[in-house]
């Protein structure tokens, strides 16, 4: 069976016209205001690809505020979480990403970060663009994973990234905080490492940084673009998560 699920709209045409298709194809992400609610977010994203089940099994997840003393690492801090794209295991991995914002942090923080990696790759040296390009990796996932480099092209010519700090410095995509890993046991060892710490200083000094406003949808090209949540403390803030696969990529 299909991992992707075709989300039916009685006005596909309308909505497919809410997505600023230049703008997401310069730029490799766009915000649609004025979404009414989570349905209509779902029939926006839609447009772009089928909905594809997350790693909860279903198609959409609730982005909400976790408690500081989570002993996890997926974050430096509360609530934060470094450089990567999502579902870097899976076969094809989601082509869009979307959140849509029912209630922003009022008390600062919580923006969504992103970094087109052409603007990385042009920041790289050859030998750390060589990292990305040239050596193969595990990437853990549904069937097994994905083994491949973390940069090459889909059949369209078009950038495929996948990347995850995490799993270049810990070995995990979610390890326990402060995790020390010999580098014998990382997919990259040594080398994987020193770049994940590269991507990430060149990260937050390339970075747009997007806050998302309420009733509106970040779209962004998850094969192209990295991202990043900045830390936040406002428990009540609450997005809602898609993916999107590539039936009709722009």
């Amino acid at each position: 069976m299909s991992p992707y699920c075709h989300f039916a709209s009685a006005s596909a045409e309308s909505v497919d016209r809410r997505v600023d298709r230049h703008r997401l194809e310069e730029d490799g992400y766009v915000v649609v205001h004025d979404v009414a609610d989570r349905n209509a977010a779902a029939d926006v994203v839609g447009s772009l690809g089928d909905l594809v089940p997350q790693y909860n099994g279903r198609l959409t997840h609730e982005v909400t505020y976790r408690p500081g003393n989570d002993h996890r690492a997926y974050s430096q801090s509360a609530n934060t979480i470094l450089a990567h794209t999502e579902a870097p295991g899976w076969d094809p991995s989601p082509a869009y990403l979307a959140l849509f914002c029912h209630r922003q942090a009022r008390c600062g923080g919580g923006h969504t970060d992103l970094l087109d990696v052409r603007r990385l790759v042009d920041a790289l040296t050859p030998a750390e663009v060589g990292v990305l390009t040239d050596a193969e990796l595990n990437f853990p996932g549904p069937d097994g994973g994905v083994r491949t480099t973390m940069l090459g092209s889909d059949g369209t010519g078009r950038s495929a990234l996948r990347f995850s700090y995490n799993l270049l410095t810990a070995a995990d995509y979610d390890p326990p905080r402060a995790a020390d890993v010999e580098h014998s046991r990382l997919p990259l060892g040594e080398a994987g490492r020193k770049l994940a710490h590269r991507v990430s200083d060149l990260f937050h000094e390339l970075r747009t940084r997007v806050l998302i406003p309420e009733n509106a949808l970040l779209i962004w090209d998850n094969q192209r673009m990295l991202h990043a949540r900045s830390e936040y403390a406002d428990r009540s803030r609450h997005l809602t998560r898609f993916w999107a696969g590539g039936r009709t990529r722009a």
